[in-house]
């Protein structure tokens, strides 16, 4: 299985929140989030307005990361959702939440 291994903190100051990827890090004052509160890049910045697909492109993203999940397994995860009774999106977290890993 594939694992982002980048920075960590740069995930969570592109999302404008912390996403405790660092464990007890994320408590003190020594985030990157804390210090640092735009998102990361030389562009970084500037905030223009967003759209509604930009919205739910920023939540997609930030699920992905939270639970560690890469594209293509959060695509087959959506589509195991889809074919469930109920909310797809209640059904996609509670797929999420059943993996081992999340423990």
């Amino acid at each position: 299985m594939a694992r982002y291994t980048g920075a960590s903190c740069r995930q969570c100051r592109r999302e404008g929140m912390k996403l405790f990827l660092k464990g007890d890090r994320c408590y003190t004052d020594k985030c990157a989030i804390v210090k640092r509160n735009y998102a990361p890049g030389q562009h970084g910045q500037g905030r223009k307005k967003v759209s509604n697909y930009g919205l739910q492109l920023r939540e997609k993203q930030k699920v992905k990361r939270i639970y560690g999940v890469l594209e293509t397994q959060f695509r087959n995860m959506y589509e195991r959702a889809e074919k469930m009774s109920g909310k797809t999106g209640e059904n996609l977290l509670s797929l999420l939440e059943r993996r081992l890993d999340n423990v």
